[in-house]
């Protein structure tokens, strides 16, 4: 098992590199998508959480991320004594109407091949995304975790309407006319997706690329009026059976599944893990269930870490955790404390279990 750090687009520096080996990571995730672009959301090292319109712009339509850029950032990943693991999310400027079923799919499902087979040239491993027309939305921001810690959680539903030209908490479209993405059934979604793996899960195997999907972020079954994927661990099971394809892997989410209102965690990491169908791990903590819950420090939450880790271990997971969320700690730094916080422990625990 091996540790690893998630970073945003604009943390994709030297000094953030450093910062993640001297905490003891060994394998970085990268953000290409610049969730903070054209955002009033001041804490950009801190989660994106937006408001009705969302996180912020989705990126140019027009420009793909480059085979240069990727080996440049895997060369940068690596002078640091680092390895690059993943990217996490597609730009939805570059895949919109995958979601929507939109004039412009076909193009988009091409740039999601022509995407995977850059990463498979550069080097890189994974794809980490997350298929959903709502995104990661609803969820609010306050001094949640233990003293008083800023941090993130969810204080009910939310079903505001979805403007056009937005998909995935993102806006693609400036100039869209008024009105609100018509809302789908969720067997209408699960088609979507089926269709997907069946065009790009070739693609990824020959390029020697995984695909890891995340559960719903929140897990609610409606978020804006639009349904979602995997806000139950069954329907995990129900996403790997769509296609056998090696390449169609897990970015096994522990906080995101704990707040679902079904199964239980401890059963699900073994199910899953058994299966080795993880291709990485998000290891977060948090107390309560959707539609209220918040997010903690990695050992002060209602799941014990210690015991995920022994079900990981057991199961021969040897894949790449990172701490993809943290409180914000009372400091100069507070984003950089958290996780060094998160990464420091989830290093004693590794230890301990003689994974590191």
């Amino acid at each position: 098992m091996k540790l690893g750090l998630g970073l945003y687009r604009h943390m994709l520096t030297r000094e953030n590199f450093q910062f993640a080996r001297q905490a003891g990571a060994t394998h970085i995730v990268a953000h290409l998508v610049d969730y903070f672009r054209g955002s009033s959301q001041a804490a950009r090292d801190s989660q994106p959480t937006g408001t009705d319109r969302g996180w912020g712009l989705a990126g140019d339509p027009d420009k793909l991320w480059t085979l240069e850029e990727m080996m440049a950032l895997r060369s940068d990943v690596e002078a640091a004594g680092l390895k690059l693991e993943a990217i996490e999310n597609f730009d939805p400027a570059h895949w919109h109407d995958v979601l929507l079923d939109g004039p412009r799919r076909a193009q988009h499902i091409e740039n999601v091949k022509t995407i995977l087979r850059r990463m498979g040239r550069a080097g890189i491993p994974m794809m980490g995304y997350n298929f959903s027309i709502a995104g990661v939305a609803g969820r609010t921001t306050g001094n949640y975790a233990r003293g008083e810690a800023r941090s993130v959680g969810m204080e009910g539903p939310y079903d505001p309407p979805m403007f056009n030209g937005m998909v995935w908490n993102m806006v693609y479209d400036t100039h869209a006319p008024p009105g609100e993405v018509p809302a789908i059934t969720h067997e209408e979604l699960w088609r979507r997706l089926d269709r997907f793996l069946g065009e790009v899960l070739p693609v990824a195997e020959e390029a020697g690329v995984k695909l890891a999907a995340h559960p719903d972020d929140p897990p609610m079954p409606f978020v804006r009026g639009q349904p979602r994927l995997v806000y139950q661990p069954r329907f995990y099971q129900k996403l790997i059976d769509l296609n056998p394809s090696p390449a169609n892997t897990l970015e096994f989410c522990i906080g995101s599944l704990a707040e679902m209102t079904e199964g239980d965690i401890y059963d699900v990491v073994d199910d899953f893990s058994r299966q080795q169908r993880l291709g990485y791990v998000h290891f977060r903590n948090v107390t309560g269930k959707v539609p209220t819950y918040r997010e903690t420090f990695i050992d002060d939450g209602d799941v014990d870490m210690h015991r995920v880790l022994e079900i990981l271990k057991r199961n021969k997971f040897d894949g790449v955790l990172v701490p993809d969320h943290t409180p914000q700690m009372a400091c100069a730094a507070p984003w950089h404390s958290g996780m060094a916080y998160a990464m420091g422990y989830m290093k004693a625990e590794m230890k301990s279990l003689g994974l590191a």
